[in-house]
């Protein structure tokens, strides 16, 4: 699951301490809250303020009123305009007028929300839907990397699940209940659910939907291309991948579109190791996307990851900062087949392309070692063999 993009915040003071700040709270960039009070010099900070901070998110705005509906008016209402997601998850309402689309997906009606059993560890917001900063382990480094090696291991076995049940007249839905049943049955809980209130257990991107798409009752269609991102909370820590997955017969362009894709990660994933800028992993993304006549996603990217979902850095990364030896981050180059500009539909989560067309992506989360990079979440032998080109 991606994290937002580095913003421009150098000339701002930390809400702290009120030191030159070059971090902003990533909930205070999704609602577009001033960056003045948002702003922080280091995670540190960033903890430290927390308790307090917080409370700024939860400001009622006059879009997220309720109309007062009831459940069976909301459920009738389900195809007369855009459905979108309340903040505080209670309920989904008709926003009119209906959104000016581009592209050719719609939304389409959403199940409840998955139950998680007791007896399985959950992360700090799946009761009321907001993260809060984690406290770092006072484990040792090498027990936290073999927490995240076992996730990671789970989180790529749920993933090939998913992967095993995609074709034509399957829904996203249902790819998510397998998805929410497999980490489950792993002992695992999908980070994804309730996150910020996210109502699914993943993230499924059709099409022009770039990421963070929301499963719902759309069947997927034949010549469809859909990307199934999966992230695990397990044993304390996250593992997060995904791919992009062919729905029968697709057409060349967009098959194109995900082996480049795919070759941009991996071309990514071969620099990485020890004192590495983590600005390169863009430059290597954007040189050989350009090369093949696609774009690079700007607004979205991948991110720091382990005890805490999404942390520090964010990859790529435009600052000061080398890769060093025991980090896990992410990669996950967005690659569009036109331009790279985004819209955001109305839910607040789905990105979409600005002009229609399609867009792939692929993701690792990688370990740093002493002389390279570790791929957490590599393919299994028993990985369903679906990318042809890995047989070149």
């Amino acid at each position: 699951m991606a994290a937002g993009s580095d913003v421009a915040v150098s000339s701002l003071s930390c809400a702290n301490c009120s030191k030159p700040a070059n971090l902003q709270c990533p909930k205070c960039m999704e609602l577009k809250l001033p960056r003045e009070g948002s702003a922080f010099c280091t995670q540190e900070c960033f903890k430290a303020s927390w308790s307090s901070h917080k409370s700024v998110h939860l400001k009622p705005k006059p879009s997220s009123l309720g109309t007062g509906m009831t459940g069976e008016q909301i459920s009738d209402s389900l195809n007369e305009g855009w459905l979108y997601c309340l903040k505080k998850g209670q309920a989904r309402t008709p926003k009119l007028p209906y959104y000016d689309w581009t592209g050719t997906l719609r939304p389409y009606p959403i199940s409840s929300k998955r139950i998680v059993p007791a007896n399985i560890d959950k992360p700090d917001w799946a009761d009321d839907g907001i993260p809060k900063v984690e406290p770092n382990s006072d484990l040792q480094q090498c027990y936290q990397i073999e927490r995240m090696r076992e996730t990671c291991r789970i989180g790529r076995e749920v993933l090939d699940a998913a992967a095993r049940v995609i074709c034509p007249g399957v829904t996203t839905d249902e790819i998510d209940k397998v998805v929410h049943e497999a980490t489950i049955a792993a002992g695992g809980y999908p980070s994804p659910l309730n996150y910020h209130f996210f109502p699914k257990s993943c993230c499924t991107s059709v099409n022009e939907v770039i990421c963070h798409g929301i499963p719902d009752a759309r069947k997927l269609e034949d010549g469809d291309i859909v990307n199934v991102d999966v992230t695990v909370y397990y044993k304390g820590v996250h593992g997060d991948l995904n791919e992009t997955y062919f729905v029968g017969n697709v057409d060349e362009e967009s098959r194109r579109l995900v082996q480049c894709t795919y070759e941009c990660l991996e071309k990514a994933i071969s620099i990485v190791k020890p004192g590495v800028r983590f600005r390169e992993i863009g430059e290597v993304i954007n040189r050989h996307a350009s090369m093949s006549g696609l774009s690079v996603v700007k607004s979205i990217c991948g991110h720091g990851i382990g005890e805490l979902f999404h942390c520090a850095p964010n990859i790529p990364h435009y600052g000061i900062g080398v890769m060093k030896a025991g980090q896990t981050f992410t990669i996950e180059p967005m690659i569009n087949a036109g331009v790279w500009r985004d819209r955001m539909w109305p839910d607040g989560w789905t990105a979409v392309t600005a002009d229609g067309k399609r867009s792939a992506q692929f993701e690792h989360t990688l370990l740093v070692t002493e002389t390279g990079v570790e791929v957490l979440t590599a393919r299994l032998p028993a990985s369903p063999d679906v990318f042809a080109w890995l047989h070149s």
